[in-house]
């Protein structure tokens, strides 16, 4: 038995929503990571929750596919993981999971394949599966 405390903050996601005449080539790569500095990935996680309609009370297991930590939640309603590098192999594992959503960041992806590959691996290992990237 336990309990959660959380306490309302700001989104932990840089605001993008920038004009064509606010942005310069040479600021472009501070758009590459769109989560802001000190945010962890239980942070990401609990902003996540509420848009899936996954309650804060829902039970949280930590579980280690392919060397990166993956988040499940609610038993197999959310596979998600903020782990950097994250190859094809451990989103492979994910969809074999079945869960009904799955979650990863951007940055995570260790290339452009595994971003490529992303939905595909869902469509083909778990294809009721709604795959988001944040």
């Amino acid at each position: 038995m336990g309990f959660r405390v959380l306490r309302i903050d700001s989104s932990n996601f840089k605001d993008f929503y920038l004009t064509p005449g606010e942005t310069a080539q040479e600021s472009l790569f501070d758009f590459a990571d769109n989560v802001k500095e000190g945010r962890s990935d239980l942070d990401l996680l609990f902003e996540v929750l509420p848009k899936l309609g996954i309650p804060y009370s829902a039970k949280i297991e930590e579980r280690m596919l392919a060397g990166r930590k993956v988040f499940f939640v609610d038993g197999d309603k959310l596979a998600a993981c903020f782990d950097a590098n994250v190859g094809s192999d451990t989103i492979e594992e994910m969809a074999k999971a079945k869960p009904w959503y799955a979650v990863i960041r951007d940055s995570s992806m260790a290339d452009d394949a595994t971003h490529a590959n992303y939905e595909e691996l869902f469509r083909t290992y778990s294809p009721d599966t709604v795959p988001q990237v944040i």
